[in-house]
């Protein structure tokens, strides 16, 4: 048995390495993509191992490998079998998650490990909720590339609330929510072949190119006829805090489909990160903070309807879509002194007292030069453009929202989806008044129904009978970082209209009504104007990289 040094010879750093027997040196290969350097990833151990072994980590004197080698690996050395730290680790693991996020009380430790899971066939209001975390990152089924009139088992993808599965109204909610399908269908099948007509493919498009852009076209066009209760698929990745606190949240719902999803993600998450979920259904634990929350929910749902009487008392027409309505008048000096206080050596106060006597032509030199040369919209500022923001109210179609409320950094609150804010048609369909009758009467009908779900099962539950074409009231919050990221973003010519004509608005809001103009010249990357075929160039880049 010989013992040897993992001293990197091929860094500039001096690295003293720990010494590791051959036999341990055949095990590390098996779980370290490498053991003889200071930088390294962990391999071929589940999220709970990876997760336990970076706890002890912080209450440890060993180097990484070390403590895995003696805390965690009590296998047989020379069979170097995975399956010995998989089961061995994971009780070691489990019982150190217990005594530092139960005993200790030290949350942190579950940010430490992940899972990636899947929640499908999912209506389109509990998307909203599966994606409200922040530290977390999503993947949504788009309305944009596929065509959701495809039956499966012969029925329509959509999900029937279990409230209302067996009530006398199921046949009411299946025949209308049928028929917003069916008129989906046939204004698709006369839309295609319009389109085509009216927009042929030109002599540098590909067919497949000129196809995908037309089909984008029309479902950009036909998607306000979905309605909430359209099912998709989405992919979630977190840490095992934010899970936590997300099936806490759901808990603490009232929505059927949401607790329904909750008990399927706790039981799967539970084969994954087990540890990191302990709390969530314990009765002094999570079941308390559920309690705690939607007691918070009961209140104020009852404090809002004495309020208000159930009455929308805003205009319902007349609001502009999108309004600021709160910006901060010391933009400029509160973003420069975050600029200079981390370039120089100054108190907050000493920086700010510069400032006073600076010239606006100075001032403008430093904000410009801290912008830098942006080649691209991923060239972004730094956090200095985090210290101030803006609020937005936004009336805007549903199909428009789901697609900003996705933005993880923004804070956005949201009005619950009904008939009363009036609905948007799609500006295509004016010069086709055939199918935009069509259209328009399927969300006429959309009303009534709704108000029959409302009377007997209550708001939450009626959503899911509303359209995307309907338009829902939220605000949105955000710092000048994060507007700079929303706005060049979904001002790019392949978005949605809905969405692009509300990232333009904001960004003139800003340099307008604000008055921050220093600020809106500063992102490079806004498209204002509108195109017939969006995607077309996306389309030609995709068959020049293919």
């Amino acid at each position: 048995m010989n013992n040897v040094a993992t001293n990197s010879t091929d860094s500039k750093t001096e690295f003293a390495g720990d010494v590791f027997t051959d036999e341990e040196r055949l095990v590390l290969q098996k779980y370290f993509t490498n053991i003889d350097k200071p930088v390294f990833g962990l391999i071929n151990m589940s999220e709970v191992v990876k997760g336990a072994l970076f706890a002890r980590y912080s209450r440890s004197g060993k180097s990484l490998r070390r403590l895995f080698l003696d805390e965690f690996y009590s296998g047989n050395i020379e069979t170097v079998a995975s399956e010995n730290i998989q089961n061995e680790g994971i009780r070691r693991a489990s019982s150190l998650y217990d005594k530092m996020i139960l005993d200790f009380g030290d949350d942190s430790v579950a940010q430490l490990g992940g899972a990636h899971i899947a929640c499908e066939q999912v209506s389109n209001i509990l998307t909203k909720t599966l994606e409200k975390g922040r530290l977390a990152a999503y993947l949504e089924q788009s309305t944009r590339y596929i065509y959701y009139n495809e039956k499966v088992n012969g029925k329509y993808r959509y999900v029937v609330p279990s409230e209302i599965r067996g009530s006398r109204y199921e046949s009411l909610y299946c025949n209308h929510i049928d028929s917003l399908f069916d008129t989906y269908t046939e204004i698709l099948k006369k839309i295609v072949p319009l389109l085509e007509a009216k927009y042929p493919a030109s002599a540098n498009m590909s067919e497949r190119a000129w196809k995908s852009t037309i089909k984008a076209k029309a479902c950009d066009i036909v998607r306000g006829l979905l309605p909430a209760a359209t099912k998709s698929n989405l992919g979630i990745y977190a840490n095992g805090q934010t899970f936590e606190y997300l099936l806490i949240k759901m808990y603490a719902s009232k929505n059927p489909e949401t607790v329904e999803y909750a008990d399927m993600m706790l039981a799967e998450l539970r084969k994954i990160i087990p540890s990191f979920l302990t709390r969530v259904d314990l009765e002094d634990r999570g079941r308390l903070w559920s309690k705690y929350l939607g007691d918070i929910a009961e209140n104020m749902n009852k404090e809002s309807a004495k309020l208000f009487d159930g009455n929308n008392c805003s205009p319902k027409q007349e609001i502009n879509e999108i309004q600021l309505t709160e910006w901060d008048g010391n933009a400029l000096e509160r973003v420069l002194q975050s600029i200079l206080f981390e370039y120089s050596s100054e108190s907050g106060e000493t920086v700010k007292n510069r400032l006073v006597g600076m010239s606006e032509a100075d001032r403008l030199n430093i904000l410009l030069k801290y912008c830098g040369e942006r080649g691209n919209r991923r060239h972004k500022p730094g956090r200095a453009f985090e210290s101030t923001g803006y609020r937005f109210e936004i009336l805007s179609d549903y199909g428009a929202f789901r697609d900003l409320q996705r933005h993880r950094m923004l804070t956005v609150t949201w009005q619950k989806l009904s008939p009363n804010n009036g609905y948007t048609i799609p500006v295509e369909l004016e010069e086709y008044p055939d199918i935009k009758s069509l259209y328009e009467n399927a969300l006429i009908r959309s009303a009534d129904i709704y108000a029959t779900l409302q009377t007997n099962f209550g708001d939450d539950t009626a959503q899911y009978a509303v359209p995307f074409s309907y338009r829902v009231r939220y605000e949105i919050s955000m710092n000048l970082r994060e507007a700079f990221h929303l706005i060049e973003l979904r001002s790019q010519k392949q978005g949605h209209y809905s969405y692009r004509k509300i990232a333009i608005e904001m960004y003139n809001l800003i340099a307008c009504k604000a008055g921050h103009k220093f600020f809106a010249d500063c992102m490079k990357f806004i498209d204002p104007n509108f195109y017939d075929l969006a995607r077309e160039d996306a389309e030609r880049l995709k068959d020049i990289k293919v």
